[in-house]
């Protein structure tokens, strides 16, 4: 292990010029003749539009154009779609209503845009906003997922009776049945997965840029994918031909999946940018993001699981109702099914599983991935449920966990997935270990003295990580393959960059993907560039999202070096009169293994480039690709304790100590590792404890502002207490396992299973606020 190396705490290379107010977001680029735009958006939740009237505000102060859905259709731009075609059980494919990036007949939820006006600046582009006069027919609306399914609910989408997306299933129904009938003991709960919004620190921005005279466009946005966003413009949303449209995602303020998607936004200001004749620029404020940015969680489901005389799991069964709002997101679908449902097994050998998972539409914001997408959604449900049955059969939650582990790898799940690797009893007793897990009891006694009510408890995740293979997501319904691509440019002088199609907003990528290339070629991590999020410069990549950056992206990086290495070898060997085989790189320099003849690496470099001394038929240069497609998914598991301390008198929680042992594989970084899993208990407490969106029975959003939102603060949140196991992950190269939403996974069913601990009820939902905590105390006592 290096300095600078794998496994180094180096700090992050990039912060440099965010802690100096030096970045370059989207919202920073300015370029000649730019305007401004500003959406009119629908104050309904559901109407029809009956006319816009544009007289006044077309001669106000500033204003070049106002643009409206009609003009938007007539010219040939398409619907936005979801990228992941799901099956309902009967074979039928999923209902896919029409989503329009400018409503031109009908809204569907508050905050669905119908025109843009652009103007000189922002504030003439509102001004002339609000002069725009757009009359609608209202419509009722439905907000709540199992209210969208009922007889007589308002219908959004014709293609959809009764709200139904579709009806799917995994699993084996007959078995899992069976094994229920035949319990010793069956646990029956309904789990509710609180609907959340992303609120990443920089809100959504785009500019696009038609050049007439080359019939070329340019879009900087806000993306965690630009080339699957320039994929998606040209093949499905008819904006511009491929060739002909360059997407830049410059430096991105976090993103936690809400800017995996393609929005209405991108595609209506390059659009705009050419009917206009002018660069147009829109950023969101704080209210839009909330109106507008896809929403996370929203299950509402119904849980049996079964156990043997022995407390063995017999079976899981589980019926989801899922939300996903006013219109299909580009990975909406595949959210509640394949990286949900799929994952029900947890930590635990159960032979028999059969989940059933039905998606509606309601008048609220689409509803698509966020951090985790699906994998916080079922440890949710999986850790409260296994926690309630510890309750309900008298025994150690701890225990029953230990009785039911997976002990034997590889292991087929009944669910699809195959676990590669993993020791969750590892991971268990660190945890309990680090929170004095058998000093509980006196540490409760200690707080009801003090007229505390105080509770522990636990959760045991796992997640599936850099989704893959291609073929295996290809035949499950993605749109697109998974993999991941890199190119390893050494320059003549010894300097390297690197080409990748990852694309960081947040994850430190300038630094572990540079601590990468330090390793394996010695050079100083300051002599690395990292390339990312550019179309025209970088090649087709898949971008980040699922914690796939490090096993899929930097394994594509390693597939590069391999090739760099192996042509570096190869002229050294050649220089140095040496055999290719004894050739060492070590410290930055080539060496013949066991004697003193050396060469620095910048001369190799330089070799290959002057190309005056090289092996017979060799091409000169020293740069090479790489595309990676991993052979099954990453599993990073872990086990997490929170114990608290509530105030009878005021329902309020105090986070007294919260533990997490993960296992990640080996680890690149230590510290970014740490501030990642940081960062998700952070929003994992926040979900627990504080955060929801809520809409009232019209569909108005009573949640637009963080007066209304309540974000975690510095005062919410604990020290943690963190520690890191380690089973290499053998299906990538570097047995990286990822650990981007880890924390978010594990963290709300800890905490509420040590909330519900302390007060003595089961009944409490997410957030677990002062308000609900008095009441469901009051009710209990």
């Amino acid at each position: 292990m290096g300095i600078e190396g794998i496994g180094a705490r180096v700090t992050r290379k990039e912060d440099k010029r965010f802690l100096t107010g030096k970045g370059r977001y989207t919202d920073d680029m300015v370029v000649p003749g730019m305007k401004y735009a500003y959406f009119i958006r629908s104050p309904h939740a559901h109407a029809k539009i009956q006319s816009i009237d544009t007289t006044a505000a077309q001669g106000m102060s500033g204003v070049i154009g106002i643009l409206d859905g009609k003009q938007l259709l007539a010219d040939g731009i398409g619907n936005l779609i979801c990228g992941w075609m799901i099956h309902s059980k009967d074979g039928s494919p999923m209902k896919m209503g029409a989503w329009r990036p400018l409503a031109a007949e009908t809204v569907r939820y508050v905050g669905d845009a119908v025109a843009i006006v652009v103007a000189d600046t922002l504030g003439e582009a509102r001004d002339a906003a609000e002069a725009v006069v757009v009359e609608y027919a209202p419509l009722d609306a439905v907000v709540e997922a199992v209210d969208a399914l009922k007889d007589g609910a308002p219908q959004l989408h014709p293609e959809a009776a009764n709200n139904l997306i579709f009806d799917w299933q995994i699993g084996d129904a007959s078995a899992a049945d069976k094994a229920i009938a035949e319990a010793a003991h069956v646990t029956s709960i309904e789990i509710h997965n609180n609907r959340l919004s992303p609120n990443p620190m920089e809100p959504r921005a785009t500019l696009g840029i038609y050049d007439g005279a080359e019939d070329h466009y340019t879009c900087y946005t806000t993306s965690q994918n630009p080339h699957v966003a320039r994929l998606v413009m040209s093949a499905f949303y008819n904006v511009a031909p491929e060739n002909k449209l360059r997407v830049i995602a410059p430096d991105v303020g976090g993103g936690f999946g809400s800017k995996i998607y393609i929005y209405p936004e991108e595609i209506v200001c390059l659009w705009a940018s050419k009917k206009t004749g002018v660069p147009v620029k829109w950023t969101s404020d704080r209210t839009e993001a909330f109106l507008t940015d896809a929403h996370g969680r929203d299950h509402v489901s119904q849980v049996k699981m079964a156990f043997d005389a022995n407390n063995r799991i017999t079976a899981l069964k589980v019926d989801t109702i899922a939300n996903l709002g006013a219109y299909m997101s580009l990975f909406s679908s595949a959210v509640p099914t394949y990286l949900y449902a799929t994952l029900l097994s947890g930590q635990y050998a159960i032979p028999a599983i059969h989940a059933n998972v039905r998606t509606v539409y309601t008048n609220t914001v689409p509803v698509d991935a966020y951090r985790g997408a699906g994998r916080p959604e079922a440890t949710y449900l999986l850790e409260r449920t296994i926690e309630t049955a510890a309750r309900e059969l008298g025994v150690s939650p701890a225990e029953l966990r230990r009785t039911n582990f997976i002990r034997s790898f590889p292991y087929q799940t009944p669910v699809i997935m195959n676990y590669d690797a993993g020791d969750y009893e590892a991971s268990l007793n660190a945890a309990m270990s680090a929170a004095d897990w058998n000093g509980f009891a006196a540490r409760k006694a200690e707080a009801a003295g003090r007229g505390k009510r105080r509770g522990i408890g636990m959760s045991c995740y796992i997640e599936a990580c850099g989704i893959a293979p291609s073929a295996a997501v290809g035949s499950l319904g993605a749109g697109v393959g998974l993999w991941e691509s890199a190119e390893v440019r050494v320059n003549a002088v010894g300097t390297v960059e690197v080409l990748t199609g990852s694309h960081s907003h947040g994850q430190g990528h300038e630094t572990t993907f540079a601590q990468l290339v330090a390793d394996r070629l010695g050079v100083p991590i300051d002599n690395v560039n990292i390339v990312h999020g550019d179309t025209d410069k970088v090649q087709m990549g898949m971008g980040t999202y699922g914690s796939r950056s490090g096993a899929v992206g930097m394994s594509a990086i390693v597939k590069a070096l391999d090739k760099v290495e192996a042509k570096a070898k190869k002229i050294a060997a050649h220089l140095m009169e040496a055999d290719e085989s004894d050739i060492v790189i070590e410290n930055g320099e080539l060496k013949v293994a066991g004697t003193d003849k050396t060469l620095p690496w910048f001369q190799v470099a330089l070799a290959a480039y002057t190309a005056h001394n090289l092996p017979a038929g060799m091409e000169p240069g020293l740069k090479e690709g790489a595309f990676y497609d991993p052979s099954n998914f990453t599993f990073p598991a872990g086990c997490y304790i929170a114990e608290v301390e509530i105030d009878p008198d005021t329902g309020t929680t105090d986070i007294v100590q919260f533990v997490a042992a993960d296992d990640f594989g080996n680890i690149i970084n230590p510290m970014i590792v740490e501030g990642q899993v940081h960062g998700g208990i952070a929003q994992g407490i926040g979900q627990a404890l504080l955060e929801g969106v809520h809409y009232d029975e019209n569909g108005q959003l009573l949640t637009a502002s963080f007066m209304d939102y309540a974000m975690p603060r510095a005062d919410d949140l604990p020290s943690f207490t963190l520690s890191h196991q380690n089973t290499p992950c053998p299906g990538n190269p570097l047995g990286i396992k990822g650990c981007g939403e880890a924390g978010a996974i594990g963290s709300p069913p800890a905490l509420m299973n040590a909330i519900t601990d302390a007060i003595g009820t089961n009944t409490l939902t997410m957030p677990a606020t002062p308000q609900k905590v008095w009441k469901a105390l009051q009710a209990a006592h």
